[in-house]
């Protein structure tokens, strides 16, 4: 049954796929106006700070299971 639910959701999934256009506006106004540049800019910032947020933990952690 686990199989038979897996399959369907992947075949449902390929359908979706398929339904699509592969045009997207959005991305199309936004590179002709030069936005593009500000989303991908901030998306960057976001990423790079989450990963030195979690490396800043990790030094935590390993400080504290070290006094330990």
């Amino acid at each position: 049954m686990k199989k038979l639910g897996s399959f369907l959701i992947m075949m449902l999934m390929s359908v979706l796929t398929f339904a699509q256009d592969g045009k997207v506006e959005m991305a199309d106004e936004l590179r002709s106006s030069g936005k593009i540049y500000v989303v991908v800019t901030v998306m960057l910032l976001l990423f790079s700070a989450f990963i030195v947020y979690l490396f800043t933990i990790d030094k935590k952690l390993k400080k504290i299971e070290k006094g330990k």
